[in-house]
């Protein structure tokens, strides 16, 4: 069973970009979260939920499983932990 991926960005963000690409790439399917593109409230609570995985809040963060984090570009990290 695949694991769980979801990750939360900003539109205009390069590294984002980046990862989305890999992601892509690679077949895995994920959840994202443009932070930037939320109304005001939703934006807060997505803030809210970004900060229990990462609290200085650095985009990208990706969440491979329940509780395995991924902070910034780092495909390294995120082969190992998809098993690419």
């Amino acid at each position: 069973m695949a694991k769980r991926v979801r990750m939360w960005a900003l539109s205009t963000c390069g590294w984002c970009k980046k990862t989305k690409r890999f992601l892509d790439d690679q077949g895995i399917e994920y959840e994202c979260v443009d932070v930037d593109l939320l109304e005001p409230d939703a934006k807060q609570a997505a803030r809210e939920e970004l900060t229990k995985y990462n609290p200085k809040r650095s985009y990208p963060t990706v969440v491979v499983g329940e509780d395995e984090v991924v902070r910034g570009y780092d495909l390294a990290r995120l082969k190992e932990l998809l098993e690419l």
